[in-house]
């Protein structure tokens, strides 16, 4: 967004742009595993493009900042899903769905099944909760309730709001989650099941 008039470029326009900035080219070999091909193999095997449990274990990683000056941010990167269709576009590119930050609101990173999180914008949504009064866990039980009710979707956020209160929701079976306040370090993985220890 700093060197075009665009927001999110795909596919072959986002390909020449990165090479015109110098952003090496990894040759694609290099990015299949061994690993990976047996996954692959064991998806189509069980048609699992097909089913319609949520995926386990796709490995995002999302997180949300407040700095000193009262700016917020967020980050989220996919694990994606196997045996996609070719184009698919899933949660995490798009701002709202995958994430959101508003320096006036908060910020918010979202994990879990990549096409309800879409249906229901589910960053935006939380967000609109904390715009409407509700606390930052309000807004994470509303927002994920409604993707469960309406979609069976599962999930988890991770939010901020201006005044630095935190919240980390989770419907899906479980959720690595850690947060750092006031030299405290706050993790967890299961629900009910979170631990406290003073930051070095």
């Amino acid at each position: 967004m700093e060197k075009t008039p665009h927001c999110f470029l795909t596919d072959q326009g986002a390909a020449k742009f990165a090479a015109d900035m110098g952003v090496p080219e990894v040759p694609e070999k290099q990015l299949i595993t061994e690993r990976n091909i047996k996954h692959l193999e064991k998806e189509k095997n069980e048609k699992s493009a097909q089913k319609t449990d949520q995926q386990k274990d796709l490995g995002t990683v999302g997180a949300v900042a407040l700095d000193s000056e009262g700016n917020v941010a967020y980050a989220t990167s996919t694990g994606g899903i196997v045996n996609k269709m070719a184009g698919r576009v899933g949660d995490t590119p798009c701002v709202g769905s995958g994430g959101y930050a508003d320096n006036h609101i908060g910020a918010i990173s979202t994990t879990g099944h990549g096409e309800s999180i879409l249906k229901v914008n589910l960053a935006r949504l939380a967000l609109f909760h904390i715009e409407q009064g509700k606390t930052v866990a309000e807004a994470a039980d509303l927002s994920l309730g409604y993707m469960k009710s309406k979609l069976k979707g599962l999930g988890g956020v991770i939010l901020i709001n201006t005044a630095g209160d935190w919240a980390v929701k989770w419907t899906s079976t479980s959720m690595p989650w850690a947060a750092a306040k006031d030299g405290k370090l706050h993790s967890g993985i299961d629900l009910d099941d979170t631990s406290i220890t003073d930051l070095p």
